[in-house]
């Protein structure tokens, strides 16, 4: 057989390939005759074809026929034979495959090779691909190689025993005593070696970790003496000494340091002159300094050196090349939560990197400049931010957005500031701005009262200029809904007033309902808008056109708030005013109904607590727990208390909105209509109205019960059943006084287990006679569709003589009639 063509004519002929198919048909061949020779156990030129696999395994053709031959150049007593064995193993085996278990005894015999170079391969191959097991085997060899004098196995040894450690961490502690004397060693690569293997026993165990720090002094020593000595030509780069192993000390000194302070006041010093000593034109030098910021940020440093390596990160700011500014701005990043001070000093740099054309340095800048914000910078900050808001790209508008929201509602300044701050943002990112956006900003303007005028004229003038911004449109729409007749009449005190008529309020709105740019939400916005405007404007006949015209709406959700208001228009017109009037200022942490969980004989019960009232206003509001529609699923639909002309006491002291227009928890509102199922209207209207609330009630003799008789104040029970749904219990409580003082502010509440739902209905009356002179009477239905045994927990809540009384009660002995 022909010898083979040597390596150099094959990559030749390779490189002379105008295709991809004429390559791989020279590859091809070229195998063929390698695995022939293979075949005939040609031991002459093994070690040519093996090296020639290696080339085609590079350029990323199948070579794994060659693994066996590896193994036997591995074996050969040829110093190149095993040069390219080793190599192949490198590169064709790893320890997924069984195969590579066949060296184990060719690498032990040669890490016990009498010439160092073949104990250097040995080396280098178990620390590039050696197993668990392989590593367990040979884990002794290699720490006595790590002892040995010569200082080229003792480099290699340092590395083939981070692998054994990382492989097999509880192997660690053989390498203890080899490492006495590492960092005594002159040589720079065992030196160098040493630090990294010290480094790995560092990181993977505490015990190390503390044995490893009285060596603290040792390599300050070290570092010291890089820096302080000569030009050395044999590890200089860039005229700095030795810079990889300056870094890998640096390294180790930072988790020698961390969380100990003996060990950061002995380093304190050399960080200090590395800091100020080191050059900082060349990329070498700064890639010296970078790792000394990250030591002086991580163990327990002085203030001075921190503000140091602070000032260090701020020059780089302004260094040309963009990987160091963007390692400048993540380390900042880092930082300004600890040393918030300091990076505020680089502000005027940092702001000035949100011009920047790189997108990774603009968002990094972008996300430090909204960790300086403060009191003390809010106007100028926001400034910046609202500029760079109008001109990034799309990406970063959404963040950028949520971060001034953050920042405003955090640091503003007044009222009007905020207002307008987030105004600005609706106008020029509205589109990119959070779900929860939009009730959020409705809540600032709700409780901003001295604003409204300011902001409804400042929003329609919004919409006039743009109504592509959908969120903004919403909003304005609530306002001009709410604040229409503020408009109007042009009591804006805080700029000029404009001169609107009620005619063209309501055409903007009308422009909403037909433009092709709303969305199906903010029609619904748009239409609550024109309902509200009915009690606030004289134009109510064209608002009752607009209304009637969109009951047959194609849009589900418009077509049902059009019938609902329709309904309000026709039968409830007398209610209108009352539904429709201005929403109260709203807790930011109010919620839908605010409850406590009380574990009560293993079942969770909600239980009503009391919360923080709003101002008294004249208004509807709910009664009790979020009151579930015991005929329309689980949607919550709120009973509105229509015979009390001032404001009762509510459980959850909240008006509920029964438009719909705002979710009070400040999460996204869907839809700003109720969602009242179209099906039933008449329930929720019909309890609104003077006719009888239970005409569908047939008495059934179940046998009254008393609930509660303490302190002169009686509750009575009566039961009747609901004919249409057998499982809702109707029951009647009779409030009595048998005290010689009126009781006043009277609030029932109830609680019941999970299983059950719940809707408590508004009380005859707020005030209990004294002396039994009249009773307070209030309707509960109860939904019990296990016919479990009915259990409740109520909560009484009275005015005595001028003392408030409160008091709570478990009613277990209902009888069983009532929920059988």
């Amino acid at each position: 057989m022909p010898a083979p063509i040597r390596l150099r004519e094959l990559i030749r002929t390779i490189r002379t390939a105008r295709t991809q198919a004429e390559e791989r048909e020279m590859i091809q061949k070229e195998c063929a005759a390698i695995r022939s020779s293979f075949r005939e156990e040609d031991n002459t030129y093994r070690c040519r074809n093996v090296a020639k696999l290696l080339y085609m395994h590079m350029l990323g053709y199948p070579a794994h026929f060659g693994q066996l031959e590896c193994l036997k150049l591995i074996a050969s007593q040829k110093f190149t034979d095993k040069r390219i064995g080793y190599l192949g193993a490198m590169l064709l085996l790893d320890e997924r495959q069984d195969v590579h278990l066949l060296m184990t005894n060719c690498i032990k015999n040669d890490l016990n090779h009498s010439t160092q170079y073949v104990q250097g391969l040995a080396l280098c191959t178990l620390g590039c691909m050696g197993s668990s097991e392989m590593c367990r085997d040979l884990a002794g060899e290699v720490e006595k190689l790590l002892k040995t004098s010569n200082s080229y196995l003792r480099k290699k040894a340092a590395l083939c025993a981070v692998h054994v450690i990382r492989k097999v961490p509880e192997l660690m502690e053989m390498f203890l005593p080899a490492t006495k004397n590492l960092l005594s060693e002159k040589n720079h690569g065992v030196l160098h070696t040493s630090v990294v293997l010290l480094t790995e026993m560092c990181e993977r165990s505490p015990d190390m970790l503390a044995h490893f720090r009285k060596l603290v002094p040792q390599l300050v020593r070290i570092l010291k003496n890089l820096i302080m000595s000569g030009y050395s030509p044999e590890h200089d780069v860039s005229g700095i000494s030795d810079p990889f192993l300056q870094v890998r000390i640096l390294r180790l000194l930072r988790i020698l340091g961390r969380s100990d302070d003996d060990s950061s006041e002995a380093m304190n010093d050399i960080l200090a002159q590395v800091a100020t000593n080191t050059e900082t034109s060349k990329n070498v030098g700064n890639a010296i300094l970078y790792e000394t910021v990250l030591t002086i940020m991580d163990i327990k440093s002085e203030s001075g050196l921190r503000v140091l390596a602070i000032n260090i990160l701020g020059r780089f700011l302004l260094n040309n090349d963009k990987n160091i500014r963007y390692v400048a701005l993540t380390s900042l990043l880092k930082t300004v939560q600890t040393d918030h001070n300091a990076v505020q000093r680089h502000r005027s740099t940092i702001v000035d990197c949100l011009k920047d054309l790189d997108v990774s340095i603009k968002r990094r800048a972008m996300e430090l400049s909204f960790a300086l914000v403060n009191g003390n910078n809010i106007r100028g900050m926001m400034k910046e931010l609202l500029y760079f808001l109008d001109s990034c790209d799309p990406e970063f508008k959404a963040d950028c957005a949520s971060g001034v929201f953050l920042a405003a509602e955090k640091y503003a300044p007044s009222k009007r500031w905020h207002i307008d701050t987030i105004m600005r943002v609706l106008t020029t990112a509205g589109s990119y701005v959070r779900d929860d956006s939009v009730p959020n900003l409705i809540q600032l303007i709700t409780n901003s009262v001295e604003m409204h005028a300011y902001t409804v004229q400042r929003l329609y003038k919004a919409l006039l200029d743009d109504i592509s911004q959908q969120p903004l449109v919403q909003v304005a729409s609530w306002c001009i809904g709410e604040y229409g007749d503020l408009l109007v009449s042009g009591q804006c005190e805080e700029e000029e007033p404009i001169q609107v008529t009620e005619d063209e309020v309501l055409d903007v709105l009308e422009g909403l309902l037909v433009s092709n740019l709303s969305t199906p939400v903010t029609r619904g916005y748009s239409l609550t808008a024109i309902m509200k405007l009915s009690t606030r404007f004289s134009s109510v006949n064209r608002i009752k056109k607009v209304v009637s015209i969109y009951g047959s709406s194609i849009d589900v959700e418009l077509q049902q708030r059009a019938v609902e208001y329709n309904a309000l228009f026709k039968k409830y017109d007398h209610m209108r005013p009352a539904l429709l009037e201005r929403m109260p200022i709203m807790e930011k942490t109010a919620t839908n109904g605010p409850t406590e969980i009380v574990q009560t004989n293993g079942e969770t019960e909600p239980s009503v607590v009391e919360a923080k009232h709003p101002p008294p206003v004249t208004q509807p509001t709910s009664q009790a727990n979020d009151l579930l529609d015991l005929l329309g699923g689980n949607d919550v639909v709120p009973v509105i208390q229509t015979t009390m002309p001032t404001k009762p006491a509510s459980a959850g002291g909240e008006l509920l909105d029964l438009l719909g227009d705002l979710s009070l928890s400040g999460g996204p509102a869907p839809a700003p209509a109720p969602s009242v199922p179209t099906s039933q209207p008449s329930f929720l209207l019909d309890g609104l109205s003077s006719q009888p609330l239970f005409n569908d009630i047939a008495a059934a003799a179940i046998p009254p019960m008393t609930a509660y008789n303490k302190n002169g104040l009686k509750i009575d029970f009566t039961f009747e059943r609901a004919n249409p749904n057998p499982n809702i219990a109707v029951i009647t409580i009779h409030a009595s006084n048998s005290t010689e003082a009126d009781m006043t502010d009277f609030v029932f509440q109830a609680a019941v287990p999970k299983t059950f739902q719940l809707q408590l209905l508004s009380p005859s009356s707020n005030v209990v006679p004294a002396l039994n002179q009249g009773t307070v009477t209030q309707v509960i239905r109860v939904l019990n569709p296990q016919k479990q045994q009915l259990r409740m927990r109520i909560k009484l809540t009275y005015t005595l003589k001028g003392s408030p009384v409160q008091d709570l009660a478990e009613v277990n002995n209902f009888p069983p009639q009532s929920w059988q």
